[in-house]
């Protein structure tokens, strides 16, 4: 009696699962190879902008500007220390719209435009002082520096998302092109970074905008 009770459980489990009716799980390797992945995820690292990090930007000035022979700011010494302390995984999500903005409140989408996350240390801590900020033009940055940034890319939209972001504080840091349409004989990259903080698996809503001069 016992093996004809075994032979029957054993063809039933058979019979449900070739009929379809135990739902299989689709591993996330498989789903990504099945062009499921977001626009976020498909960014091409070499692609990013990040020649804020060696330029004389400020909160009210564009990137071009007239190069010319000045006296650059010496960089802090890179932190080792703080940089290996830092999380290289995490369930944090940071999202929101890149655009800048005119004086009757129209908005210019950054479409298609990079971003990229960097991690609030000292060192980055002084580009934000004194470069982003101050408008001091500094020596060139670490590159260890670039093993630590995350980058992504805004969509046709203006929105962009960074997924899998480690908690912690952040500079945001983005490029709107803009030209006639805000005023410009010629088109202008501007640059706009602000500050961030991710916590857990928050989803942290945060537009990177500013008005244009």
């Amino acid at each position: 009696m016992t093996k004809k009770l075994s032979l029957f459980f054993t063809l039933s489990v058979m019979l449900l699962l070739f009929s379809g009716c135990v739902e299989r799980e689709i591993p996330l390797q498989d789903a990504r190879k099945s062009g499921l992945n977001s626009w976020g995820e498909e960014t091409n690292i070499n692609d990013v902008d990040i020649s804020d990090l060696d330029q004389n930007l400020t909160e009210s000035e564009t990137m071009i500007t007239e190069d010319v022979d000045t006296e650059k700011m010496e960089r802090i010494t890179f932190p080792t220390s703080e940089y290996y302390r830092l999380a290289r995984t995490g369930k944090g999500t940071v999202k929101g719209s890149i655009y800048v903005q005119d004086g009757y409140d129209k908005k210019i989408m950054g479409a298609g435009t990079r971003l990229y996350l960097n991690p609030a240390t000292s060192y980055s801590d002084q580009w934000f002082r004194e470069s982003y900020l101050g408008g001091y033009k500094m020596e060139k940055a670490d590159s260890r520096l670039f093993n630590y940034l995350r980058f992504t890319a805004a969509n046709s939209d203006g929105k962009f998302a960074f997924y899998g972001v480690p908690s912690g504080s952040y500079y945001l840091i983005g490029t709107v092109k803009c030209g006639t349409e805000c005023g410009y004989d010629t088109p202008k990259n501007i640059r706009i970074a602000t500050k961030v903080s991710v916590y857990g698996n928050k989803i942290v809503q945060k537009d990177l905008s500013r008005m244009i001069d």
